[in-house]
């Protein structure tokens, strides 16, 4: 099946919406991309158009989502684009949306600290010292001596 993939650099419009249901957790906002160009007879950044997506993601995605998120973060996203067109009230509607794989922060505006999810935290195991494998115990032959009085392993041909 063809799909066209698209990734798309923006910010975060609207406050991530969050549902759970029976196929699982969703959860979609709005995400803003506006294009940036350099205006020459101005000497500066300027401000294109700006496009606007209803960017959805589904489960452990759309937990995350829900958790990490909030308006003006600068994200990007990954997924299949789908445009739609609809009547409604008489007039003509065409929407873009990105069914999510994958949404991060942009880190080129900020930092962030990533924190793994849905696993429980179990205790840690009790801490063992170190062994000391440069010198051998007393009594104990070294690891050189005891490879060296163990016969050779018998080869077996087929």
């Amino acid at each position: 099946m063809n799909e066209t993939m698209v990734c798309a650099v923006g910010r975060v419009a609207t406050q991530p919406v969050y549902r759970e249901m029976a196929s699982g957790p969703s959860a979609r906002f709005r995400l803003a991309v506006t294009a940036r160009y350099w205006d020459r007879e101005k000497n500066m950044w300027t401000d294109g158009h700006t496009n606007f997506f209803t960017v959805w993601a589904n489960r452990q995605l759309a937990t995350n989502t829900a958790a990490s998120l909030t308006v003006g973060d600068p994200v990007v996203v990954q997924g299949r684009l789908k445009v739609r067109t609809d009547v409604r009230e008489g007039q003509s509607w065409t929407s873009a949306d990105i069914d999510a794989v994958a949404i991060g922060h942009d880190l080129a505006w900020g930092t962030s600290a990533f924190r793994r999810a849905g696993k429980p935290e179990t205790a840690p195991a009790p801490a063992q010292p170190e062994p000391n494998w440069e010198t051998p115990q007393e009594g104990s032959p070294s690891p050189a001596d005891a490879h060296a009085q163990q016969p050779p392993e018998p080869v077996v041909l087929t």
